[in-house]
């Protein structure tokens, strides 16, 4: 297993810089599934640690600020069955059918479930009458999860789908659907490449069909992505050249990319993944995945080149920089020298401010100036917790006035409006809470 820390005294690696534009959301997300409808991008994806009783939804206008929710359906509660096991909400693919709707299809448990909905933002709604699409009991040698729909460019719709248990044994299954994109168009294949673990997404480049998958184990630093060339949607498929083609970086500090989807911006794919979140491994078993982008080089034989995983994330048709409002410089205590309060000004959602134990969990931020404030942004670090916060203003940093406090805060980012003229800025979060960045404007 790769480990990766930072020594107290030792110069800042790449993942750790100021401006670091992957991850590209604040937080631990996997399992990521990107459309884009009119000017929005949507990023639909399962919460870490290992799920939750929701999915997560990242909606931006710009490819770089993005505004974290949760979509009424699926639910735990609202999409489960007797066979469906203690498993959450995990792995969504969200696709517009030719008919015009938006469908998602997403693991609960070893179950695939189906909904539909007239727009990416919902609302959502089950289209299979209350059960799920692929039951357990369909392959119960094989773990039900992970479908993905495919479009062709002449409209049909294909879902692939399938994993295995225990990280080995992985198939992979496909089957044509009709136009209503829920009912089975023939019997369900066994189309299994080689090297198949889990995570399936077909690209048709030309009259090639790319069956990309994952493989590995992505609670240690093998997890990664091949991909295998088809004829037909159907296969067969023979292990492309260069598979697989992102793998751990431990010199990149790029550990475990997998679970990914592809998407095209600007005439450019990209290859949307996640990856372990750092340092890695992380204190006790949590297991935390961050969202990362990539460009893919897709050559008109159907062969992909490998993937040269970074932390810039430059995208096309993204906003090259995110929005990190007035600067200030940060003063406080942190838990350690990897996790001391400038974490919570750098511009990047690989790092965070945590208080220092035993300290006051305060956070001060200095403006150079008296000048005007309208609010904070804030994103810390678990959005779907709830949190207790309270921000203060000084002219002189002796006197200090209450400003906005908020009791259950949640969300990402949290905005608290708190219009004055200030130098200093002082923020209160529980003792065990953790900021990506505090965006003042």
């Amino acid at each position: 297993m790769v480990a990766l820390a930072m020594p107290a005294m030792a110069q800042a690696p790449r993942w750790d810089s100021p401006g670091a534009a992957n991850p590209l959301l604040p937080g631990y997300f996997a399992d990521p599934s990107i459309v884009r409808d009119g000017a929005r991008w949507y990023i639909f994806a399962t919460i870490d640690p290992w799920g939750d009783d929701r999915l997560g939804l990242w909606t931006s206008d710009n490819g770089r600020d993005w505004r974290f929710s949760t979509p009424n359906w699926p639910t735990k509660a609202a999409a489960t069955s007797p066979s469906s096991g203690d498993s959450k909400v995990w792995a969504p693919s969200v696709v517009k059918a030719a008919n015009g709707r938006w469908y998602m299809y997403v693991s609960v448990g070893s179950e695939v479930w189906v909904g539909s909905a007239a727009s990416p933002a919902g609302p959502w709604a089950d289209a299979n009458g209350g059960k799920p699409l692929i039951a357990k009991a369909f392959a119960p040698d094989y773990h039900m999860i992970d479908a993905e729909a495919f479009i062709d460019d002449d409209g049909q719709a294909y879902l692939y789908w399938g994993s295995g248990w225990n990280w080995t044994n992985g198939h992979c299954f496909v089957v044509k659907l009709k136009p209503d994109m829920v009912t089975f168009d023939g019997t369900p294949r066994d189309v299994t490449p080689p090297n198949y673990f889990e995570g399936p997404f077909m690209v048709r480049q030309g009259r090639h069909y790319l069956l990309t998958y994952s493989d590995g184990k992505t609670t240690t630093d093998t997890y990664k992505v091949r991909y295998a060339i088809g004829d037909t949607p159907f296969g067969p498929f023979r292990e492309g050249p260069n598979s697989p083609i992102l793998s751990t970086d431990a010199e990149r500090s790029v550990i475990s990319p997998g679970h990914h989807a592809v998407f095209r911006s600007g005439g450019q794919p990209y290859i949307l993944y996640h990856r372990q979140g750092l340092p890695f491994p992380p204190p006790g078993d949590a297991v935390l995945r961050q969202v990362a982008v990539d460009p893919l080089t897709i050559r008109a034989d159907g062969s992909i080149a490998k993937v040269v995983p970074d932390h810039g994330g430059v995208v096309n048709g993204f906003t090259a920089h995110r929005d990190t409002g007035l600067r200030w410089q940060a003063s406080g205590q942190g838990s350690d020298a990897l996790h001391g309060p400038a974490r919570a000004a750098d511009d990047n959602y690989a790092t965070w401010w945590t208080p220092a134990p035993e300290a006051a969990p305060l956070l001060t931020a200095d403006l150079g100036a008296v000048r005007p404030v309208k609010g904070s942004a804030l994103r810390m670090r678990f959005p779907t917790h709830r949190y207790a916060l309270s921000i203060e203003g000084s002219r002189d940093g002796r006197v200090w006035q209450r400003l906005a406090t908020a009791e259950q805060a949640t969300g990402s980012p949290i905005e608290l409006t708190h219009p004055a003229r200030v130098r200093y800025l002082r923020l209160q979060v529980p003792a065990d809470a953790g900021v990506w960045e505090w965006t003042l404007r």
